[in-house]
């Protein structure tokens, strides 16, 4: 698990030479902002973790966020998890009451003039139970994307009716779960058309088993520490296509493997045409889990060099992301830490192993006093090279008492890829970046259709924010909305590959899932920089089929219909 820094050196040494290539002929880059449109746009959700004397150790991880559209109108809404009103103490026959309007999750629908209107009630979405995340995935492929909401207890699974409405199918679909939920993920990781459902679990962990932990003195009880419980198995739901799922956790080989799962996401690490499942543990190893083609999984992540960090350690892993930063083809991955613990960075070594390149990267520098929540890569300036950005805030509210240099509240980060190598660019990045926060949950997206990415961010105990990217430098982008056909609807699973007009190529996956506890936008998003063309788009579908699209113009959203084709199973179509 060694740097191996000449091979990092040569490969960063070239990279970095496009990158620093491409700017001298572009000039100076003007790098865009972001400005907070929360309250003029009327997101006035406000996240209420009922912060009690007892911490329960649930009031420091709410919540997560969506970005999706669910009225299929073309433009991405915003699903806010909430809370839930917590004794002080909990009695053992009491339970978390979401009845209060105050705790309600929240839908706000976009309406495509800069601002939004709150349909919780009309949508039937307010929730019950303390809530944690949000997975968005289109199960029953009727083209209408649907929710799965993660909470402490029951989860909830809604189908969309196409109408604003959303019907809670749970107990129908057998999905409720149980235990401490916390990630989950639609994908169809057994190629048959259907999206499956993957959910991780946090830890063995009620109120009733509550402990003491930290000095007892006034001020000083804490958040224990994820050590103090034992972990807790991953819950893995197979789509049976007729409305209902079985929980194939054991058969699939998940079962056997228990973490103290947050964060999943999901990407073809050895690039064999079959989704595997990364998942962000605290305190305790990362898992990978290898797709084995006939429906299970091996977890392989000690022996790829992603379980723990090249000291040899574990870390806090909640928020994650598996995407391709060095644009080489093969997936890499970041996983987000506690303070002094350092973000990880692991670049994927063509499907065999991983490196662990936080500090040639630039990352042990930058994030080595700071923790990490929602994360994601994303092109914020259309450059073509994916930066990094990251929510922060400690866990624990109290923590400067004992360690000063360590602050609760923490200002965003954003991070620039230059080469391979991150920069810090948050002072330059707006006004947000500038705001102590506890945010926990971040959602990935083109709010306003204009080929800028776009960030929400659900805090814990306070106001959510909605990042509006500024834009304004002139580069280039392309927005690909894929629809399956012999694959499942949304063509979660399909790998895209973008040649532009320069030769740079650049490499995507379909998917909601990453971040913490939150779903992005499922579609695709490259910056293009200066080129105005895409020469090549080509799409690995999850059926197999592959299809190419030529000379495709600029700045615009792409809906790509697969070609109708049998299933590579053979199996026909729904």
């Amino acid at each position: 698990m060694g740097h191996r820094l000449p091979r990092l050196n040569r490969r960063s040494f070239l990279f970095g030479a496009l990158a620093n290539a491409r700017l001298f002929a572009q000039g100076a880059p003007k790098l865009p902002t972001f400005a907070d449109v929360a309250a003029q746009a009327g997101v006035r959700f406000v996240n209420r973790a009922s912060h009690t004397s007892q911490k329960y150790l649930p009031e420091s991880m709410v919540g997560g966020v969506a970005m999706l559209d669910y009225n299929k109108d073309g433009r991405l809404d915003l699903f806010f998890v909430n809370g839930a009103a917590l004794a002080d103490p909990m009695t053992a026959s009491q339970r978390p009451d979401k009845s209060d309007s105050g705790f309600w999750n929240r839908l706000y629908r976009n309406n495509g003039d800069g601002t939004f209107t709150d349909v919780t009630e009309a949508a039937g979405l307010r929730g019950h139970s303390y809530g944690m995340g949000v997975a968005v995935g289109d199960y029953d492929n009727d083209g209408w994307p649907d929710l799965y909401v993660t909470n402490v207890g029951r989860n909830i699974l809604y189908h969309n009716n196409g109408d604003g409405t959303f019907t809670d199918v749970t107990e129908k679909a057998g999905v409720a779960g149980g235990g401490w939920s916390a990630g989950a993920a639609f994908v169809d990781y057994d190629r048959d058309g259907r999206v499956d459902l993957i959910v991780t679990r946090y830890v063995e962990w009620d109120f009733s088993t509550n402990i003491w932990c930290g000095e007892h003195r006034p001020g000083y009880r804490a958040y224990c520490h994820p050590d103090q419980f034992k972990p807790i198995t991953h819950l893995v739901y197979h789509n049976n296509g007729d409305g209902t799922f079985t929980d194939v956790s054991k058969k699939c080989g998940l079962g056997s493997a228990p973490g103290k799962g947050l964060g999943i996401a999901i990407n073809d690490f050895d690039r064999d045409g079959w989704p595997d499942i990364l998942i962000a543990n605290d305190s305790f190893p990362q898992q990978l889990f290898r797709n084995n083609h006939d429906g299970t999984f091996t977890e392989i992540a000690l022996t790829a060099g992603l379980a723990y960090d090249d000291d040899g350690k574990t870390f806090a892993g909640m928020g994650i992301d598996f995407a391709d930063y060095d644009n080489d083809g093969w997936p890499d991955v970041f996983v987000n830490a506690l303070a002094n613990q350092r973000y990880a960075l692991f670049r994927n070594e063509k499907g065999h192993s991983f490196d662990y390149v936080t500090g040639p990267s630039g990352l042990a520098r930058i994030t080595m006093l700071h923790s990490g929540w929602g994360a994601r890569f994303i092109d914020y300036d259309n450059d073509g090279f994916k930066d990094l950005f990251v929510g922060q805030g400690h866990v624990m509210d109290n923590v400067e008492l004992t360690q000063p240099s360590v602050k609760y509240r923490e200002p965003l980060l954003l991070m620039r890829n230059q080469g391979g190598q991150f920069d810090n660019v948050s002072a330059q990045s707006g006004a947000p970046f500038q705001q102590p926060l506890s945010a926990r949950g971040a959602a990935f997206g083109d709010l306003n259709n204009d080929g800028s990415i776009d960030i929400a961010i659900n805090c814990n105990d306070g106001p959510a924010l909605v990042l509006l990217n500024q834009g304004g430098n002139g580069n280039h982008w392309l927005l690909v909305n894929t629809v399956g056909s012999a694959s499942n609807r949304d063509g979660v699973g399909a790998c895209l590959r973008l040649v532009s007009e320069s030769g740079s190529e650049q490499y995507g996956y379909v998917s909601t899932a990453g971040s913490y506890l939150s779903a992005s936008d499922k579609r695709v998003h490259f910056g293009l920089g200066r080129d105005r063309i895409v020469r090549l788009l080509e799409i690995t579908w999850p059926s197999g089929t592959v299809q190419r699209l030529e000379k495709i113009s600029a700045d615009q959203v792409l809906t790509v219909q697969e070609p109708k084709a049998a299933r590579l199973d053979g199996r026909p179509q729904d």
